[in-house]
């Protein structure tokens, strides 16, 4: 079960040693938001797109701890009739740590402590990337494989993330399922999710509709898989944004190249 689509699967934690590195190039475009009565288009016919590159990296220090890095370099464009705005660099960083719990015929169970760094943009240009603050969160993680029945698992993580400065605070939620179809090809779904506990400051300043003070969002991640020998894999990805408020609605089309180790 030790399968390219496995060693993705959140409780899961590394070999010592172990390495797992995922490069992807994204495009986000969003002409809709979420607003307190559902979902409407941009005013002003406007609409937001975000090209990004991101690297994600697991590294197993030991059989139960496992280190983890993510960040992005991001271009973001914002237009409608009456303006046109853009901005590039190096979004915010993610630092965490997970450690294994238990493991048994149940399942496995970890704990996941995170730090968000933000990233050396400005927070004062029209169209930041990001909030300019620190965030910490603390989540749980429960997976469990499917084997013999199916050569699949399911993972089910729940979070809460501090968020220092204006944003509020967030619960974050996600249930994971994942499977290899033939030896070559596997695929998996994922419900990620995010609700404000709306203690952040009222006004947003920032131009930036993905980033606001505010808002809940769920979007629904669809990714199938190819696996290059024993060591890489290479993915597409549909990311669909199905819910939320106070915030854009768009998708993501996304391309990645995996590598793994052992």
């Amino acid at each position: 079960m030790l399968t390219t689509s496995l060693c993705f699967a959140g409780a899961w934690t590394q070999p010592k040693g172990g390495l797992y590195d995922r490069f992807s190039m994204n495009y986000y475009y969003a002409d809709d938001e979420f607003g307190s009565g559902g979902r409407t288009d941009f005013p002003l016919h406007g609409n937001f797109k975000d090209f990004h590159a991101g690297n994600y990296i697991e590294y197993g220090l030991t059989d139960r701890i496992t280190l983890i890095n993510s960040l992005f370099y991001k271009t973001i464009r914002k237009e409608d009739d009456e303006v046109k705005q853009h901005s590039s660099g190096l979004g915010d960083v993610d630092l965490a740590a997970k450690y294994k719990i238990a493991e048994g015929p149940w399942g496995v169970l970890s704990g996941q402590g995170l730090v968000k760094i933000p990233g050396p943009y400005d927070e004062d240009i029209p169209l930041p990337l990001g909030n300019k603050q620190w965030d910490i969160e603390a989540r749980l993680l429960y997976g469990r494989s499917l084997y013999p029945h199916i050569p699949g698992y399911v993972n089910f993580e729940i979070a809460y993330r501090v968020r220092f400065g204006d944003p509020s605070d967030e619960l974050r939620y996600l249930a994971e399922f994942g499977m290899d179809f033939t030896k070559q090809f596997y695929g998996r779904v994922k419900l990620d999710g995010i609700y404000s506990m709306n203690n952040g400051a009222d006004f947003d300043k920032s131009g930036n509709p993905t980033i606001t003070n505010n808002f809940n969002l769920g979007k629904v991640f669809v990714t199938a898989g190819y696996k290059i020998g024993k060591r890489w894999g290479l993915e597409v990805e549909y990311t669909p944004e199905l819910y939320g408020k106070n915030t854009a609605a768009g998708a993501t089309y996304s391309l990645a190249l995996v590598y793994q180790m052992p």
